[in-house]
This record gives C-alpha cells, structure tokens and sequence, in this order.
C-alpha cells in the first residue's frame, strides 16, 4: 500500500512540495521542491486506500474524520499544492470524472422539490453560523474588492453599488431579485434608489431574516420577500437580478430559466446576473461539495451559459469578469471562521467545524490556483436601453456613494 501511495500522488503532485507520512509511519516526499514544505498523516490504511480510489471524495471526508492530519502547515496550504498541479484531476481517477461527467443531468435534475431541499440542505442551517464569518449584511457571494485594503464590509458594500449601477435603477422602478439571500441586496436597492423590490427565496432562514430587515429599516412597504420559485412568481419587473443563485439552477434549466427571465422583465428593463463561472470549458461538480455543501449545484462555463441566454430572446449588453474577487472573499471568510471557529463546535460538533474549513479553503483555492472566476452578465430585450460605453457605471456609483454618505448616521459627540 506505501509504494502505490508514495508512486500515484509522486505522479499527481508535480509542483510545491508536500511531505506524507503513511499509517505505517514511513514517509515520502512529492514535489519539485519549490515552496513553503507542508506536511500530511494518513492515520490508517482505509484512508489511504480511499483516497486511491476516490481522491476527489475522500480526502474531503479523510480531513472531516481526522484521519488525514496536516502537521506542517493547514489544510488551506495543503489544498493550495494540491490544486495547483497541471493535473486538476489525478490521472488515476479520469474515468470516474467522465462517469461524472456524464450523469452530471441526473444530478442537476433541479425540479421545484428537489431545488427548494437542495436550498434548505445549506441555507437553513442555524443562522449563527453565517454570522460567524460573513460581514454585517451577510452577504453570501462574491465582494467587490475595489482596493487591495478593503476590508470585507467595505467590499461587500462595494459589490451592491456596483450591481446597483449596472441596473440603472429609478425611483418606483419594479424590481426583482431572484435568490434573495438575507436580504442584504434588496434592502440596499430599495433604500438608496427608491425602487419597489420583490425577493424570492426558497430558505424559510433567509426569508425570516430578511421581512426582519425590511421592519427594521422600515422598508416594508418598499421591499418584501417571498418564499417563491422563480418559475412561479408571477408579473412583470423594470429590472430583474440575481447573484449567487445561477449555480443553483441547474444545467438542464438553463434555458427555462432565462425564458422565464424574458417573460419577467418588461420591454424597457435591464437584468444583472452574477455567478460563479469557469474560464475554461464545461466541467463536473467536485463529488464532496455535491454530497455536503451544495446538492445540485454546478459552477458553469461561460460557453454554456450564453446559447441559453441566446435562445430566449435576450440581448447581451456587457459581460465583466471578477477574477480574483472571490478568492480574496473567501480568505477573509476563512480567516473570520477560524477566529471564531470554537463558536462553530459548540453549535454543531467538530467534524461540521473541520468541514467547513475544508470548504472555505478549497473554494478559495479553486478561485486562486484553478479555473474559476465570477461573471455579471448585463441583459436586455431590445438595443438602446443602456448607454453605449461603460462610462456610466462609474457615475452611477458616485451618485449612490453620495446617498450612501447621507444616510449614515451622525455620530453624537459627547454631551450633545
């Protein structure tokens, strides 16, 4: 076992270097020697042989177990070696990719039940837990780093204006956000610009937290959410946007899903989605993420985003890539997590508080060493709605940065 261990991850592990020891207690090293040296224990046979046969799958569960221990270093060092090799996927395990591959509608087969326990598998987990390492607004996608020293809050902030520019939104305008979160985005766009804002989720969390918000910043006559699919939700909306809730979609929906957008937004109206893509071509789920974070999930290709978008009738207007925007996301993420993480134990247990690490590391590491990026495709239904150049994005912006400044409130000095 110790020489099929030491031959199959020397072949994989071409890049940094990464020092095993086995559960036998004899130990090896992979690499080119270039890097921080991080180092790993396999803590029993099992492990090692399951790793051999499904490494996509089981080292993620080996780290929520124990049995695969980083000694030098963290798990974040670890996966940043391990996804930074010219193989994204070990040699070894090819055929279990396209097998993967293959199935993957099977497994996106995202019908209104599946999708809304698909939802409540992640988003309904105790609310104490999000507030453990998002910034104040839980905002639970990408931020909008526009200095290398912004801080979370600030970037997330800056996410929202950024969104909320491209929407060119009017007071009164209609608006719609489809996969509300906790309504962080909604109650800015109601707030700052004066639109009348409809959520839809499909979390009993969020919706609680975010009718709390609404009554809280006394918007409820101007935003509401509702526990809704967005294939049932009825009228007709000025704009329409939707971030961080695309990759739910599922692939075989593609097409109904920007069909059922078309018949949502009005003749005159903009749209905004933000999702997670690849840079390169169509891919698979990691089976880890699929069987504990994200059941039906898929992160898509750009090349297959836009056929569906062609197909429903809509006209592409502006296409940006955020590139190293969510890895610096979800760093911040992972740094507040692990300040907290003993809060995480005592909510659920251990093994939950590694997974989540495992998780927030892999992710980030995936956005920095892989393919991955975020896209906000800007859509509409006939040409002319939105400016020409992309000059009026940054006016926009300063406008809400001017209502942004006066809706703060003022500090009181002492004895005022």
């Amino acid at each position: 076992m110790d020489g099929l261990l030491r031959y199959f991850l020397g072949q994989f592990i071409r890049r940094g270097t990464m020092t095993f020891t086995a559960a036998s207690g004899a130990s090896f090293t992979c690499g080119d020697g270039t890097g921080r040296a991080v180092s790993a224990r396999f803590l029993s046979e099992r492990t090692q042989r399951r790793i051999l046969l499904n490494p996509e799958l089981a080292l993620g569960e080996a780290y929520m177990d124990g049995t695969f221990v980083v000694e030098n270093g963290s798990i974040a060092d670890a996966l940043e070696i391990l996804l930074n090799q010219p193989d994204m996927v070990p040699r070894w395990a090819g055929l279990q990719w396209w097998l993967r591959y293959f199935s993957r509608h099977i497994g996106q087969f995202n019908w209104r039940g599946r999708a809304r326990d698909n939802v409540a598998h992640h988003y309904d987990l105790d609310g104490r837990l999000y507030s453990l390492f998002l910034d104040a607004d839980r905002q639970y996608s990408c931020a909008y780093f526009e200095a290398p020293d912004a801080t979370l809050d600030d970037a997330q902030l800056a996410k929202k204006r950024h969104l909320a520019a491209k929407l060119l939104i009017e007071s009164g305008n209609r608006v719609l956000d489809i996969g509300s979160g906790w309504g962080g985005l909604g109650l800015y766009l109601a707030e700052m610009t004066g639109a009348d804002v409809t959520g839809i989720t499909l979390s009993t969390e969020q919706l609680q937290a975010s009718n709390a918000g609404a009554a809280e910043k006394r918007l409820t006559g101007s935003a509401r959410f509702l526990l809704s699919d967005y294939r049932d939700i009825p009228g007709q909306f000025d704009r329409i946007v939707s971030v961080g809730m695309f990759e739910h979609v599922g692939i075989g929906f593609y097409e109904k899903f920007f069909r059922r957008c078309a018949e949502l937004l009005s003749d005159d109206g903009v749209m905004v989605l933000h999702s997670i893509g690849r840079s390169t071509g169509p891919d698979v789920t990691s089976p880890w993420i699929t069987k504990y974070i994200f059941p039906g999930g898929y992160i898509p290709a750009v090349s297959e985003v836009i056929p569906a978008i062609e197909r429903a009738g809509l006209l592409v207007c502006d296409i940006e890539i955020l590139r190293l925007h969510y890895a610096e996301t979800l760093k911040a993420w992972r740094e507040r997590f692990l300040a907290r993480r003993e809060e995480a134990v005592r909510l659920y247990d251990e093994r939950f508080a590694r997974m989540w690490e495992f998780y927030l590391a892999g992710s980030e590491m995936s956005f920095r060493k892989q393919n991955l990026m975020n896209f906000q495709i800007q859509l509409t239904k006939r040409q002319g709605v939105v400016p020409i150049t992309r000059d009026y994005v940054a006016r926009e912006e300063a406008k809400l940065r001017g209502i942004e400044s006066r809706r703060q409130p003022r500090l009181q000095l002492a004895g005022e």
